[in-house]
């Protein structure tokens, strides 16, 4: 997995064609055994770039039940760590996130967002559909990398004209 980075960067047109093109159902039905696949090969504690690069969106039950587990009133929780965002979402305050700790483990997991827990969405048409959004996390997750790097494979040769 050395250099992913560099290669995320490289293929984003390939993986845009692919999201945009490409056999949407066989990609769907793919999608399941490919994560399964990366986030066995990939160590996220490693990595966490997701933590350290975005925030989640924190929405009201989140909010709620991290709050319970901090011994926190939720409107203290929001003024400590959180802000609106453009989109009127509560997002992270700072950057990386400060439920992160220094050996890349999340100190809120059982009670982190439903966004935290989904991500990096390898595993459901998220990835299809918000083309965008998997464009910029293919350079920023090392998991979503890979499962593109794998449809891509999957794909068929582009035809070209037979010829001499």
């Amino acid at each position: 997995m050395e250099n992913w980075e560099k290669e995320a960067k490289e293929h984003q047109k390939a993986y845009k064609y692919m999201l945009e093109r490409g056999d949407f159902n066989k990609m769907l039905k793919a999608l399941p055994d490919l994560s399964e696949a990366a986030f066995n090969k990939i160590d996220c504690l490693q990595c966490a770039n997701c933590c350290k690069n975005h925030s989640p969106r924190f929405k009201q039950p989140d909010i709620k039940r991290i709050a319970k587990s901090l011994h926190m009133k939720e409107g203290d929780l929001v003024a400590q760590f959180l802000v609106l965002d453009k989109e009127g979402d509560y997002v992270s305050r700072q950057r990386p996130c400060p439920f992160l700790a220094e050996d890349n483990t999340c100190n809120i997991y059982e009670d982190r967002p439903s966004d935290c827990e989904r991500y990096p969405y390898t595993d459901e048409d998220v990835l299809l559909k918000r083309i965008p959004l998997t464009l910029k996390n293919a350079t920023v997750c090392p998991i979503t990398h890979d499962v593109l790097e794998r449809l891509l494979e999957m794909q068929p040769p582009k035809s070209g004209k037979a010829g001499r």
